[in-house]
Parts: structure tokens; sequence; C-alpha cells
């Protein structure tokens, strides 16, 4: 398809509201695929022998650290092949490594989907946000940027709902694995959710492709040489190519890349045969340990005044660690709520769907918007106006975690886990706009990367884990949620230091990154 004509820098046409609708939809379905899993848990458990350790590491870490990972070069690509279609090409990845998961017959199987899933998905906000930047003027380009992310609390609360109907009524009309293929009620779902993703695909494909630039009048030429940052890319991120990578920057920087690698090695196997920890569970998580310092170690020398900016910046740290402590219990909440409350008060899927799943979608909606709007007319205030609600963000939902996981009647669980996420959620806009006014305006890509790497790998590849593992240790889901709390003073101490360092941090950002060898 040919590039578009550009638009008129003020104002955006009907074609560009038609193509936020579409990737509105993409970034609905993205959510419903990745956050299926949890109203799905206690019967993949009891079909396929796990633990909840087993469905925290399934929901969370094989997701997360490969959708973090994968997302560098996955943004470098979008920021120089076409938008459209590899947007189209991940999420045809993610629908049928989702579809694929529905024949499962292992965890180990499923672990292979879910990490499917998490690379296809991997290409959909990088593209989506370059192509709502290039369709929508910048007066208008943060209401788009906000529906396109009202996807995520939407398909979150869609996939229990949709997942709870169908494993309901599948088991009822064929039970005893009695259907189709022999296919149970949670295969089914996943089926379900998967197909209607490669359909899509086909749509997202017909779009048109902007000219990059257009919406500020400041046309880029094509890349020549659109892979070529990807392979970097992948040199720097992407183990064993990591070690190429490394390579090519010295025997110096090769010697550095391997003692990590063997250092953490070490740590995953004192975790795994010492403590008798499951391989699968650290050796990713260590994959995503080793693989952020080789791309902070690449970072460091290619470009000396990003990495002052983003990896040198203790302000940044402290915000990324904060916000990435706050999404580590606000996922293990959303990984075992559904399983909580099936067992508890023998409450059937398809209803948790409805009385979890959509008043929490619009509980999360409400949050980040609200959240967002009050972080902004705090930064109006005080440089460092924006960490405030971190801060609150850090500690409001507690009181609403703990009577949730000791509630005794499932009507103060339901109203205790949409405010939860109400609170929780209002922290997600302010942390990601903190992190962007501490770099100067060509290193925003780069931060949004490691600020996603940081709060995945703290938050997604960790939280649902833990919390599964402590509740198959205990016999008390609600104790592995519970015993998550503990973390609560140290989001809290990050974020003080965070509200601290900020200020000073942003008012020298250019002197700083002057010193570092930007030309200033």
């Amino acid at each position: 398809m040919d590039d578009a004509t550009p638009a008129t820098p003020q104002r955006a046409g009907g074609y560009a509201w038609y193509v936020l609708g579409v990737l509105f939809l993409v970034y609905v379905l993205n959510f419903i695929d990745r956050q299926i899993l949890a109203i799905l848990a206690d019967d993949i458990k009891r079909d396929l022998g796990l633990t909840d350790g087993d469905i925290g590491f399934l929901y969370g870490t094989a997701f997360g650290v490969f959708y973090a990972l994968f997302g560098i070069p996955l943004g470098r690509l979008a920021d120089s092949w076409r938008r459209v279609r590899l947007m189209s090409l991940g999420l045809a990845l993610w629908s049928a490594m989702t579809a694929l998961s529905g024949f499962a017959r292992t965890g180990l199987a499923l672990a292979g989907a879910r990490i499917g899933v998490g690379v296809g998905e991997a290409t959909a906000s990088p593209a989506a946000y370059s192509l709502i930047s290039d369709w929508f003027p910048r007066r208008l380009r943060a209401t788009a940027l906000a529906i396109y992310s009202a996807g995520i609390y939407v398909g979150g609360g869609l996939s229990l709902f949709i997942g709870g109907a169908i494993v309901e009524r599948w088991d009822a009309a064929y039970p005893a694995h009695s259907g189709p293929m022999g296919l149970a009620g949670w295969q089914a779902a996943f089926l379900a959710v998967g197909v209607p993703g490669l359909l899509v695909a086909v749509l997202v494909a017909t779009l048109r492709e902007p000219m990059r630039g257009q919406s500020e009048g400041l046309l880029a030429p094509p890349d020549p040489a659109p892979f070529k940052g990807f392979v970097e890319e992948l040199l720097t991120v992407i183990p064993p190519f990591t070690l190429l990578g490394a390579a090519r920057r010295g025997i110096r920087a090769l010697a550095a890349n391997v003692a990590v690698l063997a250092m953490v090695g070490a740590a995953v196997m004192v975790l795994v045969v010492g403590l008798g920890e499951p391989l699968l569970q650290w050796a990713a998580v260590g994959v995503g340990v080793y693989a952020v310092f080789s791309w902070g170690a690449a970072l460091r020398q290619r470009d000396p005044p990003s990495f002052a900016l983003i990896l040198g910046s203790r302000a940044f740290l402290a915000v990324v660690l904060a916000y990435g402590l706050n999404a580590f219990l606000a996922y293990a909440v959303a990984a075992f709520a559904p399983s909580f409350a099936r067992r508890e008060f023998g409450i059937s899927a398809d209803e948790v769907g409805l009385m979890v799943g959509l008043p929490a979608a619009v509980a999360g909606l409400l949050g980040v918007t609200l959240g967002g709007r009050i972080a902004d007319r705090l930064r109006e205030r005080h440089p460092a106006g924006r960490v405030a609600v971190v801060i609150f963000g850090s500690v409001a939902p507690v009181p609403a975690v703990a009577l949730a996981f000791t509630a005794d009647t499932p009507a103060l669980f339901y109203a205790m886990i949409p405010l939860a996420q109400l609170l929780a959620s209002s922290a997600l806009g302010a942390s990601a706009a903190a992190t962007q006014d501490l770099v100067l305006p060509r290193m925003r890509g780069t931060a949004t990367a490691a600020f996603f790497i940081g709060t995945t790998l703290i938050g997604l590849a960790l939280g649902p884990y833990l919390a599964g593992r402590i509740s198959y240790l205990s016999g008390s889901l609600a104790t592995g949620i519970l015993a998550l709390l503990v973390t609560v003073p140290v989001a809290l101490a990050a974020a003080i230091a965070a509200w601290r360092l900020l200020p000073e941090a942003e008012a020298s950002r250019q002197q700083r990154a002057r010193a570092a060898g930007e030309p200033l």
C-alpha cells in the first residue's frame, strides 16, 4: 500500500479516527489474549496437573520476560519499517499462539505458547504509538493515546467475562472432554479468543501507512535498511546473540558480558539446586536480568547521554522501582482474584467474569484517566508533582487488597477488587510521564523501553509467580497474595526517593547530557 498523503497539522480526518478504532480493537484483543488465563487457571491446573506457582509462571514470567525483551528490537523495527505490516504480523502471531494454547496437553507446551503470545504482543504498542502520533496532530495526541490505552482495561475485563462464559457453557454441554476434538472448556476458550485475531490481522493489513512526521510537517524519508537497526538491537538484548554483540564492542566488553552471564547462571543454580525452586521460572528471570545488563552495557557505549539520563539516573530508577512494585502486587491480584473467588465462595466462572471482570475494567479505566489528570495538575504546582500520584498508588490499594483476600462474603470481595484496581491504576500514567520528564526528546523511545522492561520484569515476571508459589507452599491463595504486601514499604521508599531526586534531576538533565557528550 502506498504511503498516505500527509494530513493537515491541526486536525484529524475521519480516516485517522477509523485507524484509531482499529488500533483500539487490536489492543482489546491484546489484553483479552494476555489476561484470559486468569479465569481459566483452576481448570488448567486440574487438567494439566499444575500448581499455583506454575500458573503464576504461565501468567507472568513466560509471557512477561519475552514481551519485555523483544519489545526493544521490535520497537526499533517500528521506527524504521512499515508499522501496519509489523502490527499485522504480530497480531497474527499472538492470535495463532493463543489458539494453539487450546491444544496444549502439558504445562511446557502451554508455556511455549505463552512465550509466543508475549513476542507477538511486543509489536503492538510501539507500532500503534507511532501510527497514532502521525495520524493525529499534537493537540489531539494525548486524547488519541488515551482512547487506545483504554483497550488495556476493556480487554482485561472482557477476558474474564468471555472466558468464564465459554468455560461454563462448554463444560455443561460437553462434560469430561466429550466435545469436538476432546477439548475441555478452557481449551475452547483459548480457541474462541485466538481465532478472531487472525481475521482482525487481515483488517489491520488494509490500513494505510502514514508518512513519518506528517502530523508535524517534519517528513522523514524511508529507511533504506529498516532491518539493520532491528538486528543491532537483537545483538544487544536477546541471548545468545548478546555474546556476538559484546564481542563486536571489544574483548573487555565480551569478558564483562561472560562474567555477568556466569554470575547470573550461578545464582539460578543456587535457587534451583540449593532451594528447590523451579528451573523454568528462574532461568527465565535470569535471562531477563542478563539481557538487561547486556542492553545497558551496549547503550552506555553507543549512546552515553541516553545512558546517563536513563539507567545512570537515580531518579529514573527510583520511579521504575516504585511503579514496578505497584505492578508486582497488581498483576498478582489480577492473576489470582478469579481463582480466589471460585475456591473460597464456590462461584462459577461466568459469575466471576461478570462480577469481577466488567467492574474491574471500568475501575481501571477511571483510575488511569483520573490519575493522569491529577498528576498533570500537580506537576504544574511542583516539579515532582506527578510522583505524588505514584506515592498514592504505592499505598492506597493496600486496604482494599487486604479486605478482598480476607473477605468472608462474595459481596465484600466484589466491592474491593474494583476499588483496588481503581487505586492501583492511578499510578501508571503518572509514572510513565515522570520518566519522560527526565530525558531529552530524542531519548523518549529508549526511556519508554527501559520503563517497560523494568516494570515488566519486576511486576509481571515476579508478582504472579511468587503469589502462586507461596500459595502452593502454604496451601492458601490468600496467604500468597497478602504475603506480597511486605514489598509495600520498599515501593513507598522508592517513590519518596523519586520525589526528592526528581526536581534536581530534571533541572540538570541538559547539563548532564552535555557532560556525557550530547551536542547541545
